[in-house]
């Protein structure tokens, strides 16, 4: 080869090269062998750029001294590479290091604060600042991710704040606490934080406000005893006019301050304009089988507290094989856990479809009257077990035209008020409700029973009412652990438990001594073939 063509085919090669390094600028690929493809980006995510008209720029400020000692920033920059490979040049990504790049106050001024670690290199810790968070700007509009640290909700973050910045709307949500006793800040700070980190505005609502048809959706916690005509309505108003609603009430008040009684709510007419609806709430208490177990603090022999760890019935481990997964709430559903709750049944009117997202186990059964709900009174949990055992309901979805609760009836009317109602629409548009038996399911009694799915739960009810189905599955990139106590019958989970023994310590240990006595034998074998095979000439020769 000469030297004109040795030079000709290194030019060739460096084009080659560069053209291939601008070719993965546009086309990415990568390899995911995890179960529930957590590296892979959704079809919704992959065909975002069909509703892109203009480019949507994507920054992720990073630390380089973070990326280099954590992988984690890694895994987030190949997720955003893989957006601008399937947005057909509509998505731009960009990697800053704010501190490199002299950013630091711009980007702190857009929330993304930094974060101090420690470090340790050469033997000597520091603390070093650092910082990582994404903003995501598209024509006038942006929206700060300000700490992203996994991949967990990264996906579902960022298709659910573009598409809204491409529709143009506002991720709002209306809370309505119905109970006159609670407050959201303290009673549900929990879900308040998760709701904000999820994208959703919140706008607190007394139920004594005018509800705005343009407001996306309405959640309405508790109000059986509290919320009369005048507020019911409001929201029944509200759903007239195509509103979206989540309601999660119950029928039984409990008090574990004061001998731990319960009682049937007075309904001044929730539980009866839902039930017009199609879900009737029952008057009743549910017990399953499939329970958590809880620390109980009582009093021992000598009057000394104790504490006593017990299956407690009424706070029920919905189990993910008990919700349905025809349904885009449930179709990854990851259980629930609810809080003294009550059964739902459904009967819905015309033009109204109705769904049930979730059940008890076929193991439940209920208290309908001589409520008893204290620990140490144990005995009287399953008194009512033989006549009133089977699946229960206990969330549900529908859809439709509602018939109004108030239609044919006059105005209520409050005395001291002013204002007067507005008038019911003509027709009734097409809305969707979703009913939950229990006021707190999404309370701070998830701090104490470590019911973060509760959470997830609430925030895919939320994605269904504002119309997004299809990024409901994105929710958690993650797989999940799953529960480990899907086996609610107590002699078929004692089966499986000898069984799991029997296989662990006799099985198993045995067919690995089985193969190692035949390997051994077969090694004798192999070696007297092979001796004696030496021996054969020897012998000949003698002869």
């Amino acid at each position: 080869m000469t030297r004109k063509q040795s030079a000709v085919l290194a030019v060739f090669a460096i084009a080659a090269f560069a053209l291939a390094f601008l070719a993965s600028q546009r086309v990415f690929f990568r390899l995911d062998l995890t179960k529930n493809k957590a590296y892979t980006l959704s079809e919704v995510s992959r065909n975002l750029y069909t509703e892109i008209p203009d480019q949507v720029r994507i920054t992720y400020f990073i630390s380089d001294k973070l990326a280099s000692i954590h992988p984690m920033p890694g895994e987030i920059t190949d997720l955003l590479r893989e957006y601008a490979a399937h947005s057909h040049g509509r998505i731009q990504v960009a990697i800053r290091d704010p501190v490199k790049a002299d950013l630091v106050e711009a980007v702190e001024s857009l929330g993304i604060q930094g974060q101090q670690i420690e470090t340790v290199e050469r033997d000597q810790a520091s603390l070093v600042t650092v910082y990582t968070g994404i903003l995501i700007e598209y024509l006038d509009m942006m929206e700060v991710l300000p700490a992203v640290f996994s991949l967990d909700t990264l996906e579902y973050d960022l298709t659910s704040r573009i598409r809204s910045m491409l529709r143009g709307t506002v991720r709002e949500a209306g809370i309505l606490i119905g109970d006159a006793q609670r407050q959201w800040a303290q009673d549900y700070a929990y879900l308040d934080r998760t709701m904000t980190s999820s994208g959703y505005k919140l706008r607190i609502i007394v139920p004594t406000d005018i509800i705005p048809p343009s407001l996306p959706m309405l959640l309405v916690l508790g109000g059986v005893e509290d919320m009369d005509g005048w507020d019911l309505y409001r929201i029944d108003h509200y759903i007239q006019n195509g509103g979206k609603v989540f309601f999660a009430v119950e029928t039984a008040a409990v008090d574990m301050q004061y001998g731990a009684g319960a009682r049937l709510l007075e309904d001044k007419g929730l539980l009866a304009m839902l039930s017009s609806y199609g879900a009737e709430v029952k008057p009743s208490l549910v017990l399953d089988r499939a329970s958590l177990t809880l620390p109980f603090q009582s009093a021992g022999p000598g009057g000394q507290a104790q504490i006593r760890f017990i299956q407690y019935p009424f706070f029920i481990s919905v189990l993910n094989q008990f919700g349905n997964p025809q349904h885009p709430i449930t179709s990854g559903f990851g259980g629930v856990d609810l809080f003294w709750a009550s059964p739902i049944e459904l009967a819905p009117p015309g033009g109204v479809e109705a769904a049930t997202l979730f059940t008890t186990t076929p193991e439940a059964w209920l208290q309908t009257q001589n409520f008893s709900v204290n620990p140490d009174q144990s005995y009287s949990f399953s008194m009512e077990e033989e006549e009133t055992r089977g699946t229960r309901i206990m969330g549900a979805a529908l859809t439709g035209k509602f018939p109004s609760w108030f239609r044919g009836r006059p105005k209520p009317v409050r005395e001291g008020m002013d204002s007067e109602l507005p008038d019911m629409s003509g027709e009734a548009k097409d809305a969707r409700i979703v009913v939950i038996g229990d006021t707190d399911f999404g309370s701070a009694y998830i701090q104490y029973t470590r019911s973060q799915q509760n959470l997830d739960f609430f925030v895919k009810v939320l994605d269904w009412l504002g119309n997004d189905d299809d990024i409901i599955g994105i929710r958690s990139r993650e797989a999940s652990a799953g529960r480990l106590d899907k086996i609610t019958d107590t002699e078929k989970r004692l089966g499986a438990m000898a069984f799991a023994r029997f296989l662990n310590l006799v099985f198993i240990p045995l067919i690995v001594i089985v193969s190692g006595l035949l390997i051994a034998l077969r090694r004798r074998r192999a070696s007297g073939v092979r001796a004696g095979t030496a021996n054969q000439p020897e012998n000949q020769g003698e002869v």
